[in-house]
């Protein structure tokens, strides 16, 4: 296709041979550079892959280092405080911690959402001071 769209530009100064040859060369040089140009632009599924799983475990480590400084946390607060909370992050209600801890279930309440705040408060604090 190429070939005959240039044939009104052969002006006869080379041999038709040689005007063929140079039309094919440079068809195929343009093929090359656009499929390089292409190919940079596309990444491989292993490559791919190892990107999602280097973000996953990077995530994992963030995860995992949270969960180690709440719980350093935790372990901070007065005994009672660090039962309600224990078993408030089990998934255990109001009403069962205050069987377990003798409180009232309105007392194991304020107390979780005091205890909350506080952890909160530490825990950004401590981020806050690793950062300065």
């Amino acid at each position: 296709m190429e070939l005959w769209m240039s044939l009104k530009s052969f002006y006869g100064r080379c041999s038709l041979q040689t005007w063929v040859y140079r039309i094919a060369h440079n068809v195929g040089a343009s093929h090359v550079v656009r499929s390089r140009r292409l190919a940079s632009r596309l990444v491989d599924l292993e490559t791919l892959e190892a990107g999602i799983s280097l973000v996953h475990a990077e995530v994992q480590v963030d995860r995992r280092f949270s969960v180690t400084i709440l719980l350093n946390l935790i372990h901070q607060l007065k005994p009672l405080d660090r039962q309600v909370i224990l078993l408030y992050l089990e998934g255990e209600a109001a009403g069962p911690i205050a069987e377990v801890t003798g409180l009232s279930a309105g007392n194991v309440a304020t107390k979780i959402h005091r205890i909350k705040s506080v952890l909160k408060q530490k825990y950004v604090k401590g981020a806050a001071d690793a950062t300065t």
